[in-house]
């Protein structure tokens, strides 16, 4: 086994980085943890995915780069967090459905909205000089 072979005080981060790979992600606090995480799910159809095992392996090294400890967790410590199902009221008026779809009906390219143009008129000269 891969993960049994990191020794704390033995090891550093050039021999973990050889024997384990990138890690999934360092810490954003201390710089001095790896993280490696791995996940077999179980995917039905129309259905979320399922964790069957995890395994979370905390790898945190000293100043010098050595390894000085190793945690492991599992699925025990996976947190289910259920998304928020309401939404968030917005200032203003509130559409509907048809405003959305028929709103700018007339509004882009209205008469005398132009950019500076004759708006179709056939003043602007540049054609033939009849007599």
């Amino acid at each position: 086994d891969l993960v049994n072979s990191v020794q704390p005080g033995v090891d550093n981060r050039q021999s973990v980085l050889a024997t384990l790979g990138k890690p999934t992600l360092a810490g954003q606090f201390d710089q001095g943890d790896w993280y490696y995480l791995a996940r077999d799910s179980r995917n039905l159809a129309f259905r979320n995915p399922r964790p069957n095992a995890q395994i979370t392996l905390q790898i945190s090294f000293d100043q010098k780069g050595t390894v000085t400890a190793i945690r492991r967790g599992g699925l025990d410590q996976v947190a289910s967090i259920a998304p928020y199902g309401k939404k968030t009221p917005t200032l203003g008026r509130e559409r509907g459905f048809f405003q959305d779809l028929f709103g700018n009906i007339g509004t882009v390219g209205a008469a005398g909205a132009g950019s500076g143009g004759n708006n179709g008129s056939n003043t602007g000269g540049g054609g033939r000089d009849r007599p």
